[in-house]
Order: C-alpha cells, then sequence, then structure tokens
C-alpha cells in the first residue's frame, strides 16, 4: 500500500486539540507538510512543536476564527495564492447540546455559519490547486448523527446532516479531477467536546460524571471510549494514495455503536 505523503501539503482545521491535533500529527508521521489553522496562536505554535520532520518538512499555522467566516476567507485565501494544498481536513467543534425544539434560530445560523459555509470557504479556496496537481483529498470530521441522529443534540445533528449532504455532492463534482471527498464520523471520542456533553448529561439526570460515562460506555460494543488518534488514522489513510477509489462516504469511527450499516 502506498501510503506516502512527502511532498504533500495538508492543511487541518482545529488542529490545537483532540481530532485535529491528532490528524496533523498522524498526517506528518506520514511525511506530509502541515499547515495547522485554529484560533489560539499559543496553542498553534505548542502543536507545532509535536509534528515530526524526520522527512524534512516544513510545518506552519495560520490563525482564523470560524465563528466569522468572513474574516477566515481572507486568510485562506492569502494563503493559497502562494500554496498548493493538497489534503484538506475539516473539523470544527460541535454546537452545544440541546434539544431541537428549544433551539434558537440564532443557534441554527451560527453552526451552519462555522461549519458549512467555512468548509465551503475552504474547499473554494484550495480545490483549484488540487485540480491542478491532479491530487486532492478532502476529508471532512463530522458525527456518527449523520447516519442516525443522537439524542440532545438538536442543533449538531441538523447541522452535520447538511455538511454530510455537501460533501457527496462535492464528492461527485471533484472526482473527475483526482479529488476525493469522504467524511469520519467519530463516535465517543475523550475529546474536550465529549467531556462537555458527559457532564452536561451528568447534571441533567443528578448523576456523577463516572456514572453518565459508564452509560455511555455501556453502549458500544467495544466496551470502550477511543482515544482521538484512532480516529485520526482514518482520517490519514482516506488522505493517502492508497484511498484513491474511496470517494464519497461516510466512515464511522465508533467501536460499533451506529445501530445501521
Amino acid at each position: 500500500m502506498n501510503l506516502d505523503l512527502k511532498g504533500k501539503r495538508a492543511l487541518v482545521c482545529g488542529s490545537t486539540q483532540g481530532i485535529g491535533k491528532a490528524s496533523a500529527i498522524e498526517l506528518a508521521l506520514l511525511g506530509a507538510d502541515v499547515t495547522l489553522i485554529a484560533r489560539n496562536e499559543e496553542k498553534l505554535k505548542a502543536t507545532l512543536k509535536e509534528l515530526q520532520t524526520a522527512h524534512g518538512q516544513r510545518h506552519n499555522f495560520l490563525v482564523a476564527d470560524f465563528n466569522f467566516p468572513e474574516k477566515l476567507r481572507p486568510v485562506v485565501e492569502n494563503y493559497g495564492n502562494k500554496n498548493i494544498v493538497h489534503i484538506l481536513v475539516n473539523n470544527t467543534g460541535g454546537p452545544p447540546a440541546g434539544q431541537v425544539i428549544d433551539a434558537k434560530q440564532e443557534e441554527f445560523i451560527q453552526a451552519f455559519s462555522s461549519h458549512l459555509l467555512c468548509n465551503h470557504i475552504l474547499v473554494q479556496t484550495f480545490s483549484p490547486g488540487m485540480r491542478k496537481e491532479g491530487f486532492g483529498r478532502i476529508i471532512n470530521i463530522i458525527s456518527t448523527s449523520v447516519k442516525m441522529p443522537i439524542r440532545g443534540l438538536g442543533v449538531s445533528n441538523t447541522i452535520r446532516g447538511a455538511v454530510a449532504n455537501w460533501s457527496k455532492t462535492l464528492s461527485v463534482e471533484l472526482a473527475p479531477f483526482g479529488i476525493t471527498v469522504n467524511n469520519v464520523l467519530p463516535g465517543a471520542s475523550m475529546t474536550g467536546r465529549l467531556q462537555s456533553i458527559i457532564k452536561n448529561k451528568a447534571d441533567k439526570a443528578g448523576r456523577s460524571i463516572a456514572e453518565a460515562t459508564a452509560e455511555m460506555v455501556a453502549e458500544i460494543p467495544a466496551g470502550r471510549i477511543s482515544e482521538p488518534h484512532e480516529v485520526a488514522a482514518a482520517v490519514a489513510f482516506l488522505a493517502t494514495p492508497a484511498a484513491s477509489y474511496i470517494n464519497g462516504i461516510n466512515v464511522p469511527v465508533d467501536g460499533g455503536r451506529t445501530g445501521s450499516l
């Protein structure tokens, strides 16, 4: 299998923590030059030091806040005018938990903006370079909720579904140019967001965090919560030449929890 990413440039969103950071680390291990993008410059600098450089890679970072798409666009367009990005990993923290019936209009607008609109800006910016190179990998980290909605994550379920269908549409349009578009669907992975969800469930049910965690684990056939690097392994594989004929799919990484094919 050709898993070699030497000579390829990857841009990884939300790459200072959790699955985004783990994905950046895995891509660097395969030889890619990695550009990190997130809003906290100090965390970006710290993450940069953790990336492998054994293949002579040159890693860097961009500072941008995905809460403001209009400010993201000039940052990435300026970068795209000077650099080819072969691998784009779209990854943004999920909306707050809550029932969809209680959601305010503003919550949908903000989530749609941070997820779908920012993803779209990035694809429009970097896909022309991918076409020119005849090689492109667009990987969207979404959620298993695109297969089965998750209770208590109403806004997230709604917006994640929109991103998944946007992705599938792109996969058809971009395939003739050697560009694949796929979604990685994390299940329960021990990130800051999951810890927040567990705490919210515990508080609402009047239980301890340990009890709420055990209840979640009981739903997972693998019997445990994953670590971010296990999700990142799927991201890294889809970025490689070996995955050239895998296009337009959803890949759950959930220990078997999702009750559908």
